[in-house]
């Protein structure tokens, strides 16, 4: 992830904190979440002059990619703390 990348999501991410702070991610469907980031993803679409789905695939490959980055950064400083053998699964939100 470059340092465009990671400022972009950050901005998007400060965003959503707004945007969708009173939206319960179990109930609300995905599409109505989306639905609220769209205007951010338009202001950076217009800026970068590239579309709303470009903006819009690019943010969630930067959130997944984000995601898989805290995923390994949790198992590894948890790794002690759990069976290798997956007897104790390892489950955090």
């Amino acid at each position: 992830m470059t340092a465009e990348d990671r400022k972009m999501l950050a901005r998007i991410n400060k965003y959503a904190e707004e945007a969708l702070a009173d939206i319960d991610p179990q109930k609300v469907q995905v599409g109505a979440q989306l639905e609220k980031l769209k205007p951010i993803l338009s202001e950076i679409a217009g800026e970068q002059g590239c579309s709303l789905e470009d903006i819009f695939i690019r943010y969630m490959d930067l959130q997944s990619e984000a995601a898989c980055l805290t995923d390994s950064k949790m198992r590894e400083e948890f790794k002690d703390e759990f069976q290798p053998d997956g007897s104790q699964p390892f489950f955090y939100r």
